[in-house]
């Protein structure tokens, strides 16, 4: 049995070959998996974690290099179903600025994987499974948001004493919603249902309506979840519990591309928690993950392995030993 399941979004990401200039003046472009459910099930299979993941694509050709990807990358894609009338959704990058690239997403009109009904859904894998990821996203449109609403009430409270996590990563796409406050509303119904939440200042204002980290981690504890991260960029990420908040330093690196640094922190997420690291320990690893790839260009295929981690650390405390 898988031991993560991640739910949502999926894509073909296309990456400008040449760096900091707008799209209309790229002539070529990469082809690499995207999308937040894909990429985070691709760094957990790259740390060692067996994980699958539930969406859907077009009957297109991208549809079957989505499926082939993933079985490459180590990643289970027997949940990976098809929307017969819908295409593979492509995302352009352009890489200016690097740090923060904007995204042109073709999705409409609309993206197979907001079309999960309870019928693809696998009911006793959700059940059973250590770690379920859910996103923001997935709870943008119906039918994805019933079904995504009735895979959490379904699975019940998580239980992290017994090795049982449900981790949402809040994920806010303003493109895919009404307004933040419609946002707002499901991100409210998803919280008592999870117990990790992971987000940027931008999102968990989005969330709980305070972009001032240690008020709005305090807000996510209150709406039950036990762990809560809420990533700072350059200043690092608070780690937020019942009994402790604590700033974890970034690790510097020099950017290539932002995009994909989050999922590949929320990979090194999941596999702390399956690890059963501390808090801190999981913030460390996540924001190593996030280094890597940021310092790469693409995102599924830059996914670090735990060497890289462990490389990428040690260097940092030899650094500061040295100083």
């Amino acid at each position: 049995m898988a031991e993560v399941l991640t739910v949502g979004r999926v894509g073909v990401d296309l990456y400008p070959q040449q760096s900091g200039v707008p799209l209309a003046q790229v002539s070529t472009f990469a082809r690499s998996l995207g999308g937040t459910a894909t990429n985070v099930a691709v760094g957990a299979a790259r740390l060692g974690r067996r994980s699958a993941v539930l969406t859907k694509v077009g009957p297109d050709g991208f549809g079957s290099y989505v499926r082939q990807a993933l079985a490459d990358f180590g990643v289970d894609n027997r949940f990976v179903g098809t929307a017969p009338e819908l295409l593979t959704p492509v995302v352009f990058c352009a890489l200016d600025p690097p740090e923060d690239p904007p995204l042109l997403f073709y999705r409409l009109p609309t993206a197979p994987d907001l079309t999960l009904t309870a019928q693809d859904v696998p009911w006793d894998l959700v059940a059973e499974v250590p770690l379920l990821w859910v996103t923001g996203t997935g709870v943008s449109a119906e039918p994805a948001r019933s079904t995504q609403l009735e895979m959490l009430s379904r699975r019940g409270r998580p239980d992290s004493a017994a090795g049982r996590w449900t981790v949402l990563d809040l994920d806010w796409r303003p493109m895919f919603w009404q307004s933040p406050a419609q946002a707002r509303e499901q991100y409210q119904r998803m919280l008592p249902h999870v117990s990790v939440a992971v987000g940027n200042r931008r999102e968990v204002e989005v969330a709980v309506g305070t972009s001032d980290p240690r008020l709005a981690a305090r807000r996510l504890l209150e709406c039950g979840v036990e762990l809560a991260l809420v990533k700072l960029g350059a200043d690092g990420v608070l780690v937020a519990t019942a009994d402790s908040m604590t700033v974890v330093a970034p690790l510097g690196v020099e950017v290539v591309c932002g995009l994909g640094a989050g999922d590949a922190f929320g990979a090194a997420v999941v596999h702390g928690l399956l690890s059963g690291w501390s808090p801190v320990s999981i913030a460390e690893h996540a924001n190593a993950a996030g280094a890597i790839v940021a310092s790469r260009l693409a995102c599924a295929d830059a996914m670090p392995s735990l060497a890289e981690l462990a490389e990428l650390l040690g260097r940092r405390r030899e650094s500061e030993g040295g100083s």
